[in-house]
């Protein structure tokens, strides 16, 4: 062993698989960062002397006798106000040709924050999908995936929430990437001029997928200096929560752990919840709020990754292909935000409540009727005009093409109840029916 300039340099790996070298090394710590043969690794296991490193990119054409230089401290981002605007890779270093940014160094992966420093969530955080807000309001501190089918467009939903969002700062944490898709990213957000509030952190399907592992905590890490050290409101989008835990199974494989539920790493319910749990609002005003993408096999959503998120999360959005309108909606019956109640009617217009659940029940009484329809049996008139209703229900704000803010949203929800419904029909207190119904 020699040390030069702090860093603990050796030169005898005694075991190597797959994703791992051991070696014989004193004073190493967890997490900590290495450099074997000029490859990224991080420390994963210490018993005694033998330490074990996971190598980012495999360890194939690492000999035994290659150098391995201890860099004395786990993974770190440097914070501060020049992270706005720019592209990082996994290790937190530019990708946009950009310059070094400067500031204060920062581990990431830390814990979550301490309770007594939480406030409950309590601040509208409008997104401009009507599907979200009319149905599903989001409210600051909040930690909420998207389950979608991979074929869907979630990334051009991202960008979109990111563009609408009324946010200090957006985060993006993207996984697996497609190089089309970072550049999709880069492109909308250079286009929209949005660029100065926006940072984003990328592994493309390029890079070594296990890189992905520290994407969420890169991203979180920039999240709570924006949010705890300059009191902001800050969204993290992170996607592909999918690619993520199938980073966790590559890792767990390659060191012969056993796997549980769907071959997925025991760990799995941890992994998650370290990066949801990091979802808060500050006292003093600052916030991260989560919305992540988890991409479903097959629309399978008892498979371990989704079943596991939604024990952690507070709710799901659930995007399907509508064939009515044939585009992809929020689905009202599988999406479920529970903490809207905490801001609709009180933050938003006082009709709100009563019109949501009015245009998702009419909207249940259509699919029955489609079903009626199906089976062979005469529709009702009341039938026929539900199912009316239910198409431009779909079409004019469960859309996620549709870009309305939310006193708008509620203002076309009163213009279809009256365009197809007695006021009797929709059941809604009678002077909030005097105050919004809309005369043909």
């Amino acid at each position: 062993m020699t040390t030069q300039a702090f860093q603990r340099i050796y030169t005898k790996i005694t075991k190597i698989t797959k994703a791992t070298c051991t070696l014989k090394a004193t004073g190493v710590g967890y997490d900590e960062m290495a450099v074997i043969d000029g490859k990224r690794a991080q420390v994963v296991k210490i018993d005694g002397d033998d330490v074990t490193l996971q190598v980012f990119a495999g360890t194939e054409g690492i000999p035994t006798n290659a150098e391995v230089v201890f860099l004395g401290k786990p993974p770190v981002l440097k914070v501060g106000p020049e992270l706005a605007g720019r592209f990082f890779n996994a290790y937190g270093t530019p990708i946009d040709d950009g310059p070094e940014v400067s500031g204060e160094e920062r581990e990431i992966g830390g814990p979550s924050v301490n309770p007594v420093k939480r406030m409950q969530p309590s601040k509208l955080i409008p997104t401009g999908i009507a599907g979200i807000d009319l149905n599903n309001t989001i409210v600051t501190g909040q930690k909420i995936p998207f389950f979608a089918d991979p074929d869907q467009p979630y990334n051009q939903i991202m960008a979109t929430v990111a563009l609408r969002a009324e946010a200090d700062k957006i985060i993006l944490g993207g996984m697996g990437l497609t190089h089309d898709d970072y550049l999709y990213y880069k492109n909308t957000f250079d286009n929209a001029g949005a660029l100065n509030r926006i940072i984003s952190f990328i592994n493309t399907t390029e890079n070594a997928p296990v890189e992905r592992l520290l994407i969420p905590d890169m991203a979180l890490t920039a999240a709570e200096y924006f949010a705890h050290d300059c009191n902001e409101k800050v969204l993290v989008l992170l996607t592909d929560m999918t690619l993520y835990a199938d980073a966790l199974c590559i890792v767990s494989n390659r060191m012969d752990q056993i796997p549980s539920k769907d071959s997925m790493p025991g760990s799995l319910y941890s992994d998650l919840a370290k990066i949801y749990e990091k979802a808060v609002q500050f006292h003093e005003g600052g916030s991260i709020t989560i919305i992540a993408v988890t991409t479903l096999s097959g629309g399978d959503i008892t498979h371990a990754i989704p079943d596991n998120t939604g024990y952690i999360t507070e709710g799901q959005l659930f995007l399907r292909k509508d064939t009515d309108i044939s585009k992809v909606i929020v689905d009202p019956f599988r999406s479920l935000s529970r903490l809207k109640q905490l801001v609709i009617g009180k933050q938003t217009r006082e009709d709100h409540p009563q019109v949501m659940n009015t245009a998702v029940r009419l909207f249940a009484d259509a699919a029955n009727a489609k079903t009626k329809l199906e089976n062979g049996f005469d529709l009702s008139d009341y039938d026929e005009r539900t199912i009316a209703f239910a198409h431009d229900y779909s079409e004019k704000l469960l859309a996620i093409d549709v870009n309305i803010d939310i006193t708008t949203m509620l203002n076309t929800a009163w213009e279809l109840f009256s365009k197809y419904f007695s006021k009797a029909e929709v059941g809604i207190k009678q002077s909030l029916v005097e105050k919004y119904w809309h005369n043909n």
